[in-house]
């Protein structure tokens, strides 16, 4: 590498998945950038070591489950919508005058969000809006659905025992949303939304999507899983007549904040899609 490049890496545990790399080597080719961005694993119990350990050599970090918490008290600045959060997926790094480096916690995750909602179809202002699970992106989507005008959006979790990080994220956020369980009603629930936001693993919301047999003309759905794709809750919830977009549209719209953020550049968003949906159809042809 040149004088001139410098470093930027997903973390995780597991992240050999990921694809961020794809999205951010494909914006540096296309901002004539020698730059390195690499997938690296990296346990709980190593995350410290390997922030501490950055240099002036690096320009930011992608962070992926289980980091986005606990990350937090390794640096220096949260931003504030991160703070809120209580999630941060993105560090980037600068070099101090002083020595050393600085470390600033942001979080994309909600822009992500906001432009996949956007991107798929007409939200209304104050949409009636549903979260499914109750974890991190749980608390970047109310801050996504808090940005679109939505104070008290309903959420299903799995076990109420469970839910206080994300109520406290909520109150930070001025937000008060109605926290439930999955339950017989949970369908009719779903009918009555203009916008959900499925948050949970794949294969979590199987047995909802056998069952859901409406929705509102129009009502959009993001589902953050992006394989299989689609998921059969987006099978479902387009043939009820939704609009349904995949988690690959908010991991897009994040990187491209990342790379902003990372480089002070606009990202290249058509090239880093181009890139993106070349890799997700090889992986479908394999």
């Amino acid at each position: 590498m040149s004088a001139s490049a410098r470093r930027a890496a997903v973390l995780g545990h597991p992240v050999a998945h990921s694809l961020s790399p794809v999205l951010h080597r494909a914006a540096y080719v296309e901002l004539g950038l020698d730059w390195r961005y690499d997938a690296i694993e990296v346990e709980a119990e190593a995350l410290a070591g390997f922030v501490t350990g950055l240099d002036a050599g690096w320009a930011g970090l992608s962070l992926t489950m289980p980091h986005k918490q606990s990350v937090i008290p390794l640096l220096d600045h949260v931003e504030p919508l991160a703070e809120l959060v209580g999630a941060v997926n993105t560090v980037l790094v600068q070099a101090n005058p002083r020595g050393g480096v600085v470390l600033t916690g942001a979080n994309t995750d909600v822009h992500g969000i906001v432009a996949a909602l956007r991107e798929a179809g007409q939200v209304p202002q104050a949409p009636h809006a549903v979260v499914l699970g109750a974890g991190a992106t749980a608390a970047s989507t109310l801050a996504a659905l808090g940005e679109l005008g939505c104070a008290r959006p309903v959420v299903l979790a799995r076990s109420l025992a469970r839910v206080g990080a994300l109520r406290r994220a909520a109150h930070r956020m001025g937000l008060e949303p109605e926290v439930r369980t999955f339950d017989a009603g949970t369908a009719v629930l779903l009918a009555t939304a203009d916008v959900v936001v499925a948050t949970t693993p794949a294969g979590a919301l199987d047995t909802l999507a056998a069952g859901l047999a409406e929705v509102r003309p129009g009502a959009v759905l993001l589902d953050v899983v992006y394989d299989p794709r689609p998921t059969p809750l987006m099978t479902a919830w387009r043939a009820a007549g939704g609009l349904a977009v995949g988690g690959e549209r908010m991991l897009l719209h994040q990187a491209g904040e990342q790379v902003r953020l990372m480089t002070g550049r606009v990202a290249p968003l058509a090239a880093m899609d181009a890139a993106l949906q070349d890799a997700l159809g090889r992986a479908t042809r394999v």
